[in-house]
């Protein structure tokens, strides 16, 4: 019998991929990830579905889009004491973990949760080992949910989940039993307070007098502001916003992010060390990831891509790192240029473990990467392009093209939409959207656009057609004038 793969999946939060050595980034301090990319295969053109938090968790664990799993915005954990008791957001649905377990593999799930009750583990998972804030508010002095104990942990989170990570994976050596390890990072996230709290870490001296040179220093944006404001009037409790307009252009953010992304290379470092140490260095797909970019300054904006209105997919925060590894499956200092999604993580997991698509009456936009692995033929792979969505904004990408389509509210004010060419334009500067010397290929993108969505989303959750979220939207005031005051969230969707 062939022994099966072990997964370990790191997961970042709030990472755009120029952030990284391996990725052009003279700044940054990235050892171990840039060795990573050198023994493994880096992709280019990786994106998320969503630029926000647990909406990408939520795709990667499912292959699904926002508008078919219904996680569209970041699950607002300020309404936890409202939750149904023990509620996760991916109940019933074939997951990665569930899918995993049932084939045979010990799964765990260490570091940030964000898609539900931290205190009991979600579906299909063994091990639970993560912390009680979604919304990262420091990287020290987290209440920790372990297995049933509940302590609370002093130190920087992420050498905590490192640590808690090798403990399993030598657990399950020890066991002889394969494994799918979940290790989603809380860091370097580049949100207040966690990127302005007092305490330094081992990297803070290393930045200490950088000038952050990679990140352009911009105005800030009008759009960032409009979205600031509609926050902030849809806000029923005491969140603040105004770090989206005070963060751009401050250095100390700035420097303490990129601390924070150094602190994530030393524990991707100590699992590869681990990963040789167990001797499973060539049995283990190691994947780096991250949820999704992060907009620091790049076009007046901070944060998400729904931290302005309309909301932006701009590459900042829709690019991603995404590297591979696995010896013998993976070529040594590969790059591929294809347009892929970390959604795609999904289909390529379960097709490299050997285990079939689930049943779902869904058509899972997911595909494998395992042809482009093995660098095999990509007769079947379909259109180099990749898609996205944040609530009111659509995207398409290809090699030649972003487009950003808007939802239009009837008798309501017109959202413009935005085309760029991102060979001559890579800074997604000029909007060619409604220039008639583009017609044709903002034609043939708006189709594609439109035919995607089409075949992926299911009704009860697509924004566009009527459909509700799950738990939590950004623009509740846009969407009630949309399709009436008797629209709002809900925890689950009433089974058929």
């Amino acid at each position: 019998m062939t022994k099966k793969p072990n997964i370990v999946l790191i997961f970042t939060d709030n990472q755009q991929a120029s952030t990284l050595g391996c990725y052009g980034n003279s700044e940054i301090h990235t050892p171990n990830l840039d060795h990573l990319s050198a023994s493994g295969l880096t992709f280019d053109n990786a994106f998320c579905p969503n630029a926000f938090c647990s909406p990408c968790r939520a795709s990667l664990l499912t292959g699904q889009l926002p508008s078919q799993h219904g996680v569209h915005s970041w699950i607002d954990d300020r309404n936890m004491a409202e939750w149904p008791r023990g509620w996760h957001a991916l109940n019933g649905m074939q997951t990665l973990p569930v899918l995993m377990k049932e084939n045979g593999y010990s799964t765990a799930l260490v570091g940030k949760y964000h898609l539900g009750e931290p205190t009991s583990a979600a579906e299909g998972f063994d091990n639970w080992v993560t912390l009680e804030d979604g919304h990262v508010r420091s990287f020290y002095r987290n209440k920790i949910f372990d297995n049933g104990k509940i302590y609370e942990q002093p130190g920087h989170s992420v050498d905590f989940f490192t640590d808690k990570a090798t403990e399993f994976m030598h657990e399950q050596v020890a066991q002889e039993q394969p494994f799918f390890l979940y290790l989603p990072y809380p860091a370097p996230y580049g949100h207040w307070p966690a990127t302005k709290e007092a305490e330094t870490c081992r990297h803070t001296e290393r930045y200490k007098d950088c000038p952050i040179n990679s990140v352009p220093r911009q105005a800030l944006s009008k759009k960032a502001v409009d979205g600031f404001l509609l926050s902030e009037s849809g806000s029923t409790k005491d969140l603040d916003f105004s770090m989206l307009m005070r963060a751009p252009n401050d250095l100390d953010t700035l420097r303490n992010y990129y601390a924070q992304i150094s602190m994530v290379d030393d524990g991707v470092g100590l699992v590869m060390k681990t990963l040789e140490e167990l001797g499973i260095d060539e049995d283990t797909l190691l994947i780096f990831t991250t949820d999704h970019g992060l907009s620091v300054g790049q076009h007046g904006f901070w944060g998400h891509g729904g931290a302005c209105f309309p909301s932006n997919l701009h590459r900042a925060a829709h690019s991603i790192p995404m590297i591979v590894r696995q010896a013998g499956t993976t070529p040594v200092g590969g790059r591929s240029k294809l347009m892929v999604s970390n959604m795609d993580l999904f289909a390529t997991v379960l097709e490299h473990a050997g285990i079939g698509a689930p049943e779902t009456d869904e058509v899972v936009p997911s595909r494998s990467l395992l042809p482009i692995f093995k660098n095999e033929d990509l007769a079947d792979w379909g259109a180099d392009a990749v898609y996205s969505e944040q609530e009111e904004t659509r995207v398409i990408r290809t090699p030649k093209w972003a487009y950003f389509k808007r939802f239009q509210k009837q008798d309501g004010p017109v959202l413009e939409n935005e085309l760029y060419d991102v060979e001559l334009d890579p800074h997604e500067t000029t909007n060619l959207s409604g220039d008639p010397k583009y017609a044709t290929e903002e034609s043939k993108l708006d189709t594609m656009l439109a035919a995607f969505f089409a075949e992926h989303v299911s009704p009860r959750a697509d924004l566009w057609s009527g459909g509700v979220p799950v738990q939590n939207t950004l623009r509740p005031a846009f969407w009630r004038e949309a399709w009436g005051d008797g629209w709002a969230p809900v925890y689950r969707y009433e089974t058929d």
